[in-house]
Order: structure tokens, then C-alpha cells, then sequence
């Protein structure tokens, strides 16, 4: 890069300097040839040449000289002419090519400066290579099952107890048809409430559902989750007091389980299914 000089003289004393140049070199000047020849910065050069351009559009242009005759010379003839005073023919002279144009040199990039940098190459974007998905492997759910087990047996036998207590109890779903058939309806209490509890959980934790469902399923499965945890804290005080049938204010809560499970199930497939359609 060319360093500028401390005190650049002024464009009207560059410019007989540049007019001088260009006589020399037969041609307009570049801004590159300017600038080293001057010691001066881009912006000088550039008005500089702005100055030469104006010049020479203020200039009329010369008249072109007529071309000088070529001179003639004689061709001998191979073959004896018969006439006694035949003229020679004359052949053109030979048409030099014509001079190759001069290539301009490449303006270096200007910097913030204004002052050309060093030529700069941009280099390609490198994409970097994308490696391969690595599989996550995903926890185990059988200890979710070992976990289970004894929390079914205490929640089933906390509900079937407190069934007996409010009024389930043993029943024939088919009388006239199968009357040996027989089925304590207090099973109903743990299979209909932690069954709804489960599933709601599974429906909210999914994240695969609408958010209506997923709002609901949020709301129902804690509510019931709850509800189980009181209906165990009331088997066990009951049990623990020595009372046989629970208070009607217990059983009239525990008679309404059943209802309410299914209009909840029921509320909760609507609102996936209805949603996705």
C-alpha cells in the first residue's frame, strides 16, 4: 500500500504534473499509476482525474491527419510480358496488426480511510460438516411397574373399604339371567378414579394433544390425584376410630365418584378427538 503523503499538494498544482504524465504515456492516467506517482491518497487521485476528464471534455477534438501515401515498389514479373511497354502492377503493402490495448492495472479496495488497502480475497462460506443424529437412548419404565404394585394394593384396598363403608358392597348385575353371578361394586372406586388419574397424566405429560385437552387433562388429573389422597386419609381415620359405616356427609361424596369419573372421561375424548378433527 502506498503511504500518503504528510502535506499532499493541492489538485491545481497536481494537475499539470498528471497532464504532463499523460502526455508521456500516451494515455489518461489510472488512479493507481497517480497515486504512486504523486505519493497522494484515493480521494486526491480521483479528483485529479475528474480534472483531466473535464479537461479534455472542454478540449475540440483534432482533426485527424490524412494518412501519408505508401510509397509504391516494383513486383518483377515471373513470366515475359508480349507487350513491349507493359506498366508494372502494383500490390498493396503489407497491413502491420495493430498494437495490442494495454490492460488496466486492478484498483486496489479503498479502506475506511479512504486510502486504498491491500487487495482482499473473499474466501468461500466453509459449511461445516453435519454429523449424524446420535440416539438417545430413553429411560427403562419397568421400575414405574415395581413402583406400582404396592401402591395398587393400598389404594385398592383403601377404596374397596371405604366403599363397604358408604354402601358398595356385593350385588347381582343379572337377576333372572345369571343369579350366581355376583360383584362387589366397591371395586369400582379404585379402578374408576386412578384409572381417570392416570390417564389425564398421560394426556397432559404427552404434549401431543391440543392445548384444550392438555389444560383439562392438567386440571382433572391433579383434582383427582387429590381426591384419591383425601378418600385414603378418610378409610384409615374411619378404620383407626372403629367406625363401621362413614357419615353421610363422606358417603354422599363417595356415591358421586362414579358419575363424576365418567363425565370427566368422557369430557377429556371429546376434546382430543374433537380438536384433531
Amino acid at each position: 500500500m502506498t503511504a500518503p503523503s504528510a502535506y499532499p499538494p493541492p489538485i491545481a498544482e497536481l494537475l499539470p504534473q498528471a497532464r504532463t504524465l499523460a502526455e508521456q504515456i500516451g494515455r489518461t492516467p489510472s488512479r493507481n499509476t497517480l497515486m504512486k506517482t504523486f505519493k497522494i491518497g484515493a480521494p486526491k487521485a480521483t479528483a485529479v482525474l475528474e480534472a483531466l476528464a473535464a479537461e479534455e471534455a472542454t478540449v475540440p477534438p483534432a482533426e485527424p491527419e490524412p494518412p501519408a501515401p505508401r510509397p509504391l515498389h516494383l513486383v518483377p514479373d515471373l513470366e515475359p510480358d508480349t507487350a513491349p511497354d507493359a506498366e508494372p502492377i502494383e500490390t498493396p503493402a503489407a497491413v502491420e496488426p495493430p498494437a495490442p490495448a494495454e490492460v488496466p492495472e486492478p484498483e486496489p479496495l479503498a479502506t475506511g480511510d479512504g486510502h486504498p488497502g491491500a487487495n482482499i480475497t473473499a474466501e468461500p462460506e466453509r459449511i461445516p460438516p453435519v454429523a449424524a443424529p446420535r440416539k438417545v437412548r430413553k429411560p427403562r419404565s419397568w421400575p414405574v411397574v415395581l413402583l406400582a404394585l404396592p401402591a395398587f394394593v393400598a389404594i385398592w384396598s383403601g377404596w374397596v373399604g371405604l366403599g363397604e363403608q358408604t354402601g358398595f358392597g356385593v350385588v347381582h348385575p343379572f337377576p333372572g339371567i345369571w343369579d350366581g353371578f355376583t360383584l362387589n361394586t366397591a371395586i369400582t372406586l379404585p379402578i374408576g378414579v386412578e384409572t381417570y388419574a392416570a390417564y389425564a397424566l398421560a394426556v397432559w405429560l404427552n404434549g401431543t394433544a391440543p392445548a384444550a385437552a392438555r389444560s383439562f387433562a392438567r386440571w382433572s388429573a391433579i383434582g383427582s390425584l387429590i381426591f384419591g389422597g383425601l378418600g385414603q386419609v378418610a378409610y384409615h381415620l374411619l378404620t383407626a376410630a372403629g367406625i363401621t359405616h362413614a357419615p353421610w356427609q363422606i358417603t354422599t361424596v363417595v356415591a358421586c365418584l362414579p358419575v363424576a369419573v365418567l363425565g370427566m372421561g368422557a369430557a377429556l375424548a371429546h376434546l382430543i378427538h374433537a380438536d384433531h378433527e
